[in-house]
């Protein structure tokens, strides 16, 4: 069967899941230009159940890129632009009172969802932030003393101005480790600039994905398929020995003060299978540990003052790490 077609997200096989993933790739480029690493990313999500987040300067099509994802899958999705003034029942949902029964009835909010785009979601306060807390890592919601199940599958991608810009307020570690990826969204390259223009003297049209030609080509059934795929990839004892080095010397770092987590250490165990079996290999080998250590652990360390007044960054000091653990043969 052909994974392009309107019947590509009901296929059950491995192979064809695949395929469809890949088709995924190749839709969101309809309306995306460039930015492969962040869709690919958000593919490795998809297959870990992870949450990603994505940062980069306004303009860059973050909030498009996650737009067109959600429209090549057969997903229920839902937005939400996060501003200051924004309340956690905004995105939870809350109880509402029924004049006609006298009583309160549960009005669930955005978050009850397949896909939930958390638009600029370092411009809303903390106390916002946090209603996602649970909802992401427990895939639940709890309204006055109820938990409620969220949809299966489940992902929060969300978008965020570079820390230094005005307006925004820095999320706190306990919630940046809910993020299984953090995808840096580059200024495009000069000809892929002029490929955008292009398009849009053309007709294009953001606003209008399907004209764009833009149309479902993987759903659940690929999800599932795939993630099964996923869990028999095999990973050696030496594969995961080098996953925990390299975590344990982010916590050695002189340049950090604060390293990867455990939980920082089976997110890389994770998205190194999932590469894996993107990219048609039924187990792990360094190099899939090196591709995705940057977009994994970015985001869970935390630099020095100083060292940061020198100009060091995350990418350059987990850089330095991959290039000083011993690589298993």
């Amino acid at each position: 069967m052909d994974p392009t077609t309107d019947n590509a997200g009901r296929s059950g096989d491995p192979g064809t899941a695949r395929a469809s993933l890949e088709a995924l790739r190749a839709e969101i480029a309809k309306a995306v230009v460039g930015q492969d690493p962040a869709v690919t990313g958000l593919v490795v999500a998809l297959l870990c159940r992870g949450h990603v987040l994505l940062e980069g300067v306004p303009g860059v099509a973050k909030t498009l890129l996650v737009r067109t994802l959600a429209s090549a899958l057969e997903l229920d999705t839902k937005r939400v632009q996060f501003t200051p003034d924004l309340m956690p029942s905004d995105v939870t949902g809350s109880l509402v009172y029924d004049t006609r029964t006298a009583e309160f009835s549960f009005q669930p909010g955005p978050v009850f969802t397949n896909l939930l785009l958390a638009d600029e979601i370092n411009r809303t306060p903390p106390k916002t932030q946090s209603s996602l807390l649970e909802a992401m890592e427990e895939r639940q919601v709890t309204v006055d003393g109820t938990p409620r199940p969220l949809p299966e599958p489940f992902l929060v991608a969300a978008t965020q101005n570079p820390v230094e810009y005005e307006g925004t307020y820095p999320l706190p570690e306990a919630q940046l480790d809910r993020f299984l990826l953090k995808l840096t969204i580059p200024l495009p390259s000069r000809q892929d600039e002029i490929d955008v223009l292009t398009r849009h003297a053309s007709g294009f049209n953001p606003r209008d994905l399907r004209a764009a030609g833009v149309r479902p080509v993987a759903g659940p059934a690929d999800l599932e398929a795939a993630r099964a795929a996923v869990a028999k990839t095999t990973v050696s004892p030496e594969i995961i020995a080098y996953v925990v080095d390299i975590c344990r010397t982010t916590r050695e770092s002189p340049s950090l003060t604060l390293g990867a987590s455990p939980r920082g250490a089976t997110a890389l165990l994770a998205t190194s299978r999932a590469w894996a079996w993107l990219t048609g290999r039924d187990y792990v080998i360094p190099d899939d540990v090196k591709a995705l250590a940057l977009p994994t652990l970015r985001h869970r360390v935390q630099l020095r003052p100083e060292a940061e007044m020198e100009g060091v960054t995350a990418d350059s000091v987990i850089n330095a790490i991959l290039a000083h653990v011993p690589v298993p043969r």
